[in-house]
C-alpha cells in the first residue's frame, strides 16, 4: 500500500504537471481539492484518465468519484479494492 501511495503521488504530479510539488510534500490523507492540493474539475478528469490508463479501472458511478478522489489514500484504497 505504501508503494502504491508513493506511485500515485508521482503519477499525479506528472499527469497534472505539478512541477513545483514534490511527492514528499503531499500528505496522503490531505484533500486533493480545495485546501489540499487545490485541484479543480479539469484535474478530476485527468485523475479518471490516470486510473483507467495506469490501473485499468473505470469509474462507473460519477457520484462516487468525489469520494474516490478525496485524497491519495482514498484513491489507493479504491485501486486495491478494484484491482483486477
Amino acid at each position: 500500500m505504501k508503494e502504491l501511495i508513493e506511485n500515485l503521488k508521482k503519477q499525479i504530479i506528472e499527469q497534472l504537471n505539478l512541477a513545483e510539488v514534490k511527492p514528499e510534500d503531499i500528505d496522503p490523507n490531505a484533500s486533493l481539492f480545495g485546501d489540499g492540493l487545490g485541484l479543480d474539475s479539469i484535474d478530476a478528469l485527468e485523475l479518471i484518465v490516470l486510473l483507467e490508463k495506469n490501473y485499468g479501472i473505470k469509474i462507473q458511478d460519477p457520484a462516487a468519484a468525489k469520494n474516490i478522489f478525496s485524497s491519495i489514500q482514498s484513491m489507493a484504497d479504491f485501486i486495491m479494492a478494484n484491482k483486477k
